[in-house]
């Protein structure tokens, strides 16, 4: 199928999605306390199939589910994601004994995830961290220090936890550890975000962790957060698409309808113009989204470059069609509760986590030129295109 193109099955599905999150989810995401996990949504989500449904998904499916339910109800699809980015390493390397501890809660909602990479003085550059695991003498580990800026910190129940067990080692010397929450020396505090989420610090005096910990092999850990990244920055373009086309959708209406200089906003060229432009770039960002996707279930060796691509263009698009939204609408955008008072606290953040812009443009730009390199090696010279595989 090509990635530009939806089946009539797909197209069904996300318009389901949209209703089911407008009548049963938005409700639920209403009563939840801002900067609090809100476990009664999380709970629906698991209940309706959709938590369990991200781990039988392809890269595809899941930007179709992370977008058809940004245009309704972010708070759905911030929890869905946030659970899937917290559960996905235990479901692709956790042992057969974690997968059955912690997965069917997971799944149910019942149990929350985090997933615990950034510190402090090691954000985008996930290979600096700092988070130390010394071993204990008996084939364990302690660990110490701190994680920070993490979704669900600290009230989930179990985290996935990137930690140093081989200094001055880069990448190479990161381990990927199961911690769950009742672990001796766990702490945290939750942080008060411009965007109201889930959002704190997770603080390891000591904190215990053995073999039965690990997910993945000792000093593999980057491997387990790249794997997940690569999949899950496709769909963070799909939310970012969701929330522009939501706040295209509600420009368009306004325009439309609203009475300006003996006719209707929609007909002063200016303001046709920017919505054409919002639209365009919208559909731009919604095709790249979903090329990324289908060149991760492809298998595509590329995937680093176009999932960068995939969530550079469309989070910096939707911060261009919100703000434009806001500005077509006026005053009335920024007061309290209103649709794009919401969005335009919401669109900001999709631009630094898991990889700010700046840290997309380098990945773009270190695979080009791996591939230029490549081409070179082969007999292609500057002005001849290596033929795509």
């Amino acid at each position: 199928m090509p990635a530009f193109s939806l089946d009539p099955a797909q197209t069904t599905w996300c318009a389901e999605l949209r209703t089911l999150a407008a009548d049963h989810l938005k409700p639920l995401a209403d009563k939840g306390e801002p900067g609090r996990v809100n476990r009664p949504l999380l709970a629906a989500l698991g209940e309706l199939g959709l938590l369990a449904r991200l781990f039988d998904a392809g890269a595809l499916e899941l930007c179709l589910l992370r977008e058809s339910l940004a245009r309704t109800c972010t708070e759905a699809e911030t929890a869905l994601a946030l659970q899937g980015l917290g559960t996905h390493p235990v479901a692709a390397f956790g042992t057969p004994a974690q997968r059955a501890r912690w997965l069917p809660e997971a799944t149910a909602g019942r149990a929350v995830a985090a997933f615990a990479l950034s510190e402090p003085g090691a954000g985008s550059d996930a290979a600096a961290l700092a988070l130390e695991a010394r071993p204990d003498g008996t084939g364990g580990w302690r660990l110490y220090g701190e994680k920070r800026w993490i979704s669900n910190a600290p009230e989930a129940d179990f985290a996935t936890v990137f930690a140093r067990t081989t200094p001055d080692a880069g990448a190479r010397g990161v381990t990927a550890f199961l911690v769950p929450a009742d672990r001796p020396g766990l702490g945290g505090e939750a942080l008060d975000m411009l965007a109201p989420h889930a959002l704190g610090t997770l603080t390891f005096d000591g904190v215990p962790v053995g073999p039965d910990d690990l997910l993945g092999e000792p000093d593999r850990g980057f491997r387990v957060a790249m794997n997940t990244l690569n999949l899950f920055r496709p769909s963070v373009g799909a939310f970012a698409v969701g929330m522009a086309q939501a706040a295209l959708d509600a420009a368009l209406a306004h325009t439309a309808d609203r009475p300006a200089f003996g006719g209707h906003l929609a007909d002063l060229q200016s303001v046709a113009h920017r919505i054409a432009e919002m639209a365009t770039r919208t559909e731009a960002a919604r095709l790249l989204v979903y090329a990324a996707a289908g060149a991760y279930d492809d298998g595509d060796p590329d995937v680093p470059r176009r999932s960068a691509m995939a969530k550079l263009l469309a989070t910096e698009t939707a911060q261009y069609v919100v703000d434009s939204a806001v500005q077509l609408h006026g005053a009335r955008a920024l007061q309290r509760g209103h649709l794009l008072e919401h969005l335009y606290r919401e669109v900001r953040a999709p631009r630094i986590y898991e990889g700010a812009t700046e840290v997309q443009l380098t990945i773009i730009a270190k695979e080009l030129y791996a591939s230029h390199r490549r081409s070179r090696a082969r007999g292609f010279g500057t002005g001849e295109k290596e033929p795509t595989p």
